[in-house]
């Protein structure tokens, strides 16, 4: 079903698509860097919170490409441009339904989550929160997009507006930040437009005629009860799995608070990094997702076995190479950071720590589990990750980070005994096959 040049049209656009998204917060990191360590502090303890709000949006869009992709292989256009536009439309209520308590609620929320910070890091914090809150509604608008674009093969549609997003948000950066000497705002406002421009280019191509599965305003204002139920089956696994795993990562990040100013400047660097290490197995998610999801839409499950094996292979060996290259780069993005030494240094551990555990153990517990997924195996893959992120990642950071008071060390490390443990349960979860009994659609 797919051609060797058929995965590479897929990864490729996805994987410099992923890069480009992920520039937008190392972009704001960096750029703010040079205005003060609060500040970076502040952006870096918002973006922890607002990568929950990302996660669920994408576990959203991640249940409905399933849906598609699914009526894709059985070749039901129709019902694949229906669960597309009811895609569109949940994630619109679901957004604004978020966007307006967070807006309204924030001081207390932040006076939650990070308690007794500094005041110009919680000045920061507030400011950064509240203007990245208001392009939620844009965020899961684009992520529906993107669902679609991903399942009919559209994936360099979405390459090129994140192009075009990412140089206004990069110059816009530079130009509020450096000019207009903005501070956090600087980093917030660009990131604001950059978002909105992209949910209406994806949106006004979705919407193209000549594409077999669109949008259509009939599929967009109404309720299906039916296949909204089929979309939340698995996105709502997806979504509680993600919600928890990003919650926890909010812990580690007040974990990371009563570390001292340093340390969580020297986390925030280092996340940004981290983020642009785990592009390739983020990238490689959507791929399972459109394959095995139309595999198993055509119900054939010799071919869903042959494109995993084949997907794992390219996966592991694309993620070996590209963290092994991210940390090369590494010294280069610290020296030019406005952070102390000490903070410098630190961050080198931190990330040769994470690209270790990113590079061989990821492309199994990400990934692999995207393609799970994918074949409607959403409650055992919820289970395992749900566990594992509290039971190991929060136990053990908590163990090393505060027990042995190893710090922003001890963190990383709880944080990469989770990745093995999910990886292995993984793999032996493909092999069983238990996978296959599942039918989506």
């Amino acid at each position: 079903m797919f051609s060797n040049k058929d995965l590479r049209n897929l990864i490729v656009p996805l994987f410099i698509e992923q890069f480009l998204l992920m520039f937008v917060g190392i972009a704001d990191t960096f750029v703010v860097s040079f205005s003060s360590e609060a500040d970076v502090s502040g952006v870096s303890l918002v973006t922890s919170f607002n990568t929950v709000l990302i996660f669920l949006f994408t576990a959203l869009s991640s249940g409905g490409a399933v849906i598609i992709s699914q009526y894709i292989g059985s070749k039901r256009e129709n019902m694949a441009s229906r669960s597309a536009g009811q895609l569109l439309m949940i994630s619109m209520v679901i957004s604004v339904a978020m966007t307006i308590p967070i807006l309204l609620f924030r001081m207390p929320l932040l006076n939650l989550l990070f308690g007794k910070i500094e005041p110009d890091v919680m000045t920061a914090c507030e400011t950064y929160l509240f203007i990245t809150t208001l392009s939620l509604p844009c965020l899961a608008i684009y992520d529906a997009g993107t669902a679609l674009c991903r399942s009919i093969g559209k994936t360099n549609v979405t390459m090129y507006i994140s192009i075009v997003a990412n140089i206004i948000n990069v110059i816009g950066n530079c130009i509020c930040v450096f000019w207009f000497r903005l501070g956090v705002a600087g980093v917030a406002y660009p990131s604001l437009l950059s978002r909105v421009l992209s949910a209406v280019a994806v949106t006004a191509f979705c919407f193209h005629k000549q594409n077999a599965v669109r949008y259509k305003l009939a599929d967009i204002f109404c309720w299906d009860g039916a296949l909204l139920k089929k979309i939340m089956g698995i996105a709502l696994p997806n979504g509680i799995e993600n919600g928890v795993h990003q919650l926890v990562k909010v812990a580690l990040s007040s974990m990371v608070a009563l570390f001292g100013t340093y340390q969580i400047a020297a986390n925030g660097v280092a996340q940004s990094i981290w983020s642009l290490a785990a592009i390739m197995g983020l990238a490689m998610a959507p791929v399972y997702t459109t394959v095995i999801g139309q595999c198993m839409g055509a119900r054939d499950i010799d071919a869903a076995n042959f494109y995993f094996k084949k997907l794992n292979k390219i996966t592991l060996v694309l993620s070996i190479i590209w963290n092994a290259l991210i940390f090369a780069i590494t010294p280069l993005i610290v020296q030019y950071s406005a952070i102390s030494p000490e903070a410098k240094n630190l961050v080198i551990w931190l990330v040769l720590i994470n690209n270790i555990f990113n590079a061989l153990a990821y492309p199994f517990a990400g990934s692999l589990g995207n393609g799970l997924r994918a074949a409607g195996d959403v409650k055992f893959t919820m289970i395992v990750s749900i566990s594992l992120t509290v039971a190991a990642r929060l136990l053990f950071s908590a163990l090393f980070g505060l027990l042995f008071g190893w710090g922003v060390i001890g963190v990383a490390i709880g944080m990469s005994i989770d990745l093995v443990f999910r990886g292995a349960i993984f793999i032996r979860r493909l092999k069983s096959q238990k996978w296959t009994q599942f039918q989506v659609i």
